[in-house]
């Protein structure tokens, strides 16, 4: 019999054990994973060096409920987290992006740091769990004392779980953090929501967040693959209604597009399924750019659209989208205003997004509505503790969703070991 069990050996899991363990130090906890190795998301995250969060951090940074989101992320803010992580030995910088990294730029640190802070937690690899199911506790428990257990068994709910070899685990608090559905070759597969489910939970229609998106074959974008820049992208309703904006960099690839600014935005094209618009000049309206031109054309007749912008996008995206760099003074209005709009409001023909194996997170999952926000408990299950990725939370692209991670878990396992007696 163990006190608290934890499923999933992610961020938020690895956080919930950590502060379990020095909330309850002579409770028994269990680490379960269903991979052979823990961390693999951590080790590709951040390009290998883990961005551990973002030295400002606000629920406005995320998807969900965003005043249930920020009372976690009050209990435990970002000062608290760069000081946990000195604690453990793991020293971070901020970039000049705000995301801040250790400054050994390995994620290597930043796992070693915290199986390090999982001293007394027995951990088990390759374990992974199948079936949660709650007994009814009698008296003081499944039984006066437990064979395999070194002192008598607390008061309390107990739940038995189910492992792929048969075999089963009795506690009296399980933590579910087994992540969401992103990058499942790491151990994020989804099984946690038939978990949560089976356990009188709801779940949202997950979707990838954080994902490259698609463009139709052959598209000439694609020809520009390995450019990036500076951009500004928008979700549009058919009405022309602005859903949402972000601005940052963008990068061409032989499948569509890239880096953090679709990143960010991708979310909000596979939730509304909108129109995906491009400004390649962000700051430049359709006005402005064509009084640049028209003036540039007055002051000096040989100009051409590719002079005057030289400097200002690459020189790839500049020769795709002008041609033939004929002078100003020659270019008909009608085929100014055309190449004027080109570069402020393209309209990108997105066909799909690049799915889960390519998702830096899950979007939707089981509500904040069925989670206790002070205790990370569940509504529906006694005994039954949340956090992480499995929760309907995503954030935005820079070390947001691993400060919800950190925050979330703490405040499971603090929560779970604290109520034990």
């Amino acid at each position: 019999m163990y006190d608290i069990a934890i499923i999933g050996a992610g961020a938020a899991g690895l956080t919930a054990a950590i502060f379990a363990r020095r909330t309850a130090p002579d409770a028994r906890i269990v680490l379960l994973d269903g991979a052979p190795k823990i961390g693999a998301k951590i080790l590709i995250a951040g390009g290998g060096r883990c961005n551990v969060t973002h030295d400002v951090v606000t629920s406005d940074d995320f998807n969900g409920n965003r005043n249930a989101i920020a009372k976690v992320l009050r209990t435990f803010t970002v000062a608290q987290t760069v000081a946990w992580f000195e604690e453990l030995g793991v020293t971070l910088k901020r970039e000049e992006t705000g995301k801040l990294f250790p400054t050994t730029d390995r994620a290597r640190t930043v796992l070693d740091a915290l199986l390090g802070g999982c001293e007394g937690v027995e951990i088990r690899t390759g374990h992974k769990v199948v079936s949660c199911q709650p007994e009814r506790s009698e008296g003081p428990g499944r039984a006066a004392h437990d064979a395999s257990a070194s002192r008598p068994t607390r008061p309390g709910p107990s739940l038995t779980l189910g492992m792929t070899d048969g075999s089963t685990v009795h506690t009296r608090r399980v933590i579910l953090a087994t992540g969401g559905r992103s990058i499942p070759k790491t151990g994020s597969d989804g099984s946690g929501y038939a978990l949560a489910r089976s356990l009188g939970h709801t779940v949202g229609k997950v979707f990838p967040a954080l994902v490259p998106l698609v463009l139709e074959a052959g598209h000439w974008m694609t020809s520009l693959s390995g450019t990036s820049l500076d951009a500004e992208l928008s979700v549009r309703a058919t009405s022309g209604r602005v859903h949402v904006r972000h601005r940052g960099s963008m990068l061409f690839t032989h499948f569509g597009l890239s880096g953090p600014v679709v990143l960010d935005i991708s979310r909000d094209w596979i939730a509304t399924r909108g129109l995906l618009f491009a400004n390649f000049l962000p700051g430049e309206t359709f006005e402005s750019l064509e009084n640049t031109l028209v003036r540039e054309s007055q002051r000096n007749p040989r100009a051409t659209i590719a002079s005057v912008l030289r400097g200002r996008v690459p020189e790839r995206l500049l020769n795709a989208i002008v041609g033939e760099p004929l002078p100003l003074a020659k270019i008909t209005k009608d085929e100014r205003r055309r190449i004027v709009r080109a570069f402020v409001e393209t309209p990108i023909p997105v066909v799909r997004d690049r799915g889960f194996d390519f998702a830096e997170v899950t979007a939707d999952g089981v509500p904040l509505t069925e989670i206790d926000l002070a205790t990370m408990a569940s509504r529906r299950c006694d005994g039954l503790y949340l956090c992480g990725e499995i929760l309907d939370v995503d954030g935005r692209i820079g070390g947001y969703n691993f400060q919800w991670a950190w925050a979330s878990g703490r405040l499971a396992g603090t929560s779970a070991a604290r109520l034990l007696d």
